[in-house]
């Protein structure tokens, strides 16, 4: 009876391994079937080199570095709060807060994953924006500043919870050592445990660029549908998820070539966030036994 409900666990176990493989396998078939439809009408190399993105315009231009730059541009922002307050945070919790204030607090944090991100665009909308306003002439009403701001709250969770996991993990020998050899707690955090956890720090903050990149509400509600290519962040842009839900809820025929775009970009978007995951795999399992 045993050896039955064990098998019956090891079938289960395999029969949610495989649908999860055919899961995926689907969604990249049916970007690549949709994706190579567009690409047989429009060329490869204009898609990746033009500078204008109006497929929905009657002077028709399918560069699709304008929702890249308006992608990567939030994200940055994003990134570039959330890495330093994540980090600080983390390192508190493991290396100052006491073991009971750790315990309420983790928790506490990772709330911020679980707010619906319609609410945090909302929130970058109509309480960022004018905030950012008050003190930054000519902010725009939609730009992607204040998208960016509350994308980096949003991954603030991702950073500061798998970094604290990574610096918790760090043998407590090494830690002994450094304060036996007359480190201050500041000098073993940044000098010690940073060094040593750096591999686990290195893949929070890659998942959290791909948790950034992949976002969709905050920037299709706060950061405006305008897809130009600039740095400026204070001006509207696009990027490439707001663009697939203005075509996918607007009006545009199904079929069309105008339709496909959303493949193509869809394509695109998914091996730049598998190209991040792999790197994050590859440094997490070579680094994963360094300390151990």
């Amino acid at each position: 009876m045993r050896r039955i409900k064990e098998l019956v666990i090891e079938k289960a176990l395999l029969t949610s391994a495989l649908i999860t493989v055919a899961i995926t396998a689907g969604i990249i078939l049916v970007l690549s079937f949709e994706a190579f439809a567009f690409f047989r009408e429009v060329s490869i190399v204009d898609f990746f080199t033009d500078t204008e993105w109006t497929p929905l315009f009657s002077n028709k231009h399918y560069g699709i570095l304008p929702l890249l730059s308006g992608t990567l541009l939030t994200s940055f922002i994003a990134v570039a709060f959330a890495v330093p307050v994540g980090l600080s945070i983390s390192i508190y919790i493991s290396e100052y807060a006491p073991r009971s204030f750790r315990t309420s607090i983790k928790p506490a944090l990772e709330l911020l994953a679980a707010v619906p991100t319609v609410v945090y665009g909302f929130f970058a909308l109509t309480v960022v924006t004018p905030f950012l306003q008050s003190f930054i002439p000519g902010l725009s009403g939609f730009n992607a500043l204040s998208a960016g701001l509350v994308m980096g709250i949003m991954i603030i969770p991702f950073v500061s919870s798998l970094s604290e996991d990574a610096l918790h993990a760090v043998p407590d020998s090494l830690r002994e050592a450094s304060f036996g050899m007359g480190s201050t707690k500041l000098q073993n955090a940044f000098r010690v445990m940073v060094p040593a956890a750096s591999s686990g720090i290195v893949v929070s903050v890659i998942l959290a660029i791909s948790r950034a990149i992949g976002e969709t509400m905050i920037v299709a509600i706060a950061a405006g549908q305008q897809p130009r290519l600039t740095l400026d962040p204070t001006v509207p842009v696009e990027t490439i998820t707001a663009y697939i839900v203005q075509v996918s809820l607007g009006d545009v025929q199904h079929g069309s070539l105008e339709y496909r775009t959303i493949f193509a970009a869809g394509i695109t978007l998914f091996v730049f966030t598998f190209l991040l995951n792999t790197v994050s795999y590859r440094i997490r399992k070579k680094f994963q036994e360094k300390y151990e």
